[in-house]
């Protein structure tokens, strides 16, 4: 495996991985120890999976402090807008977003550091996602931002995504600042 330059200048990567095809299907590693321990220093702790119909918006979600996240995310099937924020007060891109398709089809995975908000929107009828995690969701260190904050300006594509009572009420940008 070899990672992709950058994705905008930021710390966010695809990981370019072989899909072995055939007739019977395929086969794809997504994750090897050493390729991220030399690299990122990340090893998972917990794997999830997670579904969600069309325009079904998930996020922004984080964790902070101790409890923060790296992640790599796949699409297992479906096709997906992954959008993540660098939260990271010291980095160039701070408050920065970046927006990616996720598909069965493109077979693009997603390594996203620690320090960022991630949300998705389903863009399929069904979208399953996998999420390997560097930490232990500590539902006490859980952040929610509003998927449509006036400052992030983020263009999901949809008026009235699915959204769950979370997200509703999650935190402003502004808000979140005066937390971190």
């Amino acid at each position: 495996m070899s990672l992709l330059s950058r994705i905008d200048g930021s710390d966010i990567y695809f990981l370019d991985v072989k899909n072995k095809v055939d007739h019977r299907g395929g086969f794809c590693k997504i994750f090897q120890e050493s390729w991220f321990t030399e690299n990122f220093n990340f090893t998972p702790k917990e794997c999830y999976f997670s579904t969600s119909n069309k325009n079904v918006l998930r996020g922004f979600h984080l964790q902070i402090n101790e409890s923060s996240q790296g992640k790599i995310v796949s699409c297992i099937s479906g096709k997906v807008l992954d959008v993540v924020v660098d939260l990271r007060k010291s980095s160039k891109t701070y408050g920065k977003h970046f927006k990616i398709i996720l598909s069965e089809k493109n077979g693009k995975h997603l390594f996203v550091p620690r320090g960022f908000a991630h949300g998705i929107l389903g863009l399929d009828k069904e979208n399953i996602l996998h999420y390997a995690c560097s930490n232990y969701r500590d539902s006490k260190s859980e952040v929610s931002i509003k998927w449509n904050d006036i400052e992030l300006k983020i263009n999901w594509g949809v008026k009235k995504p699915i959204i769950s009572k979370k997200d509703k009420f999650a935190l402003s940008f502004k808000e979140y600042k005066k937390i971190k």
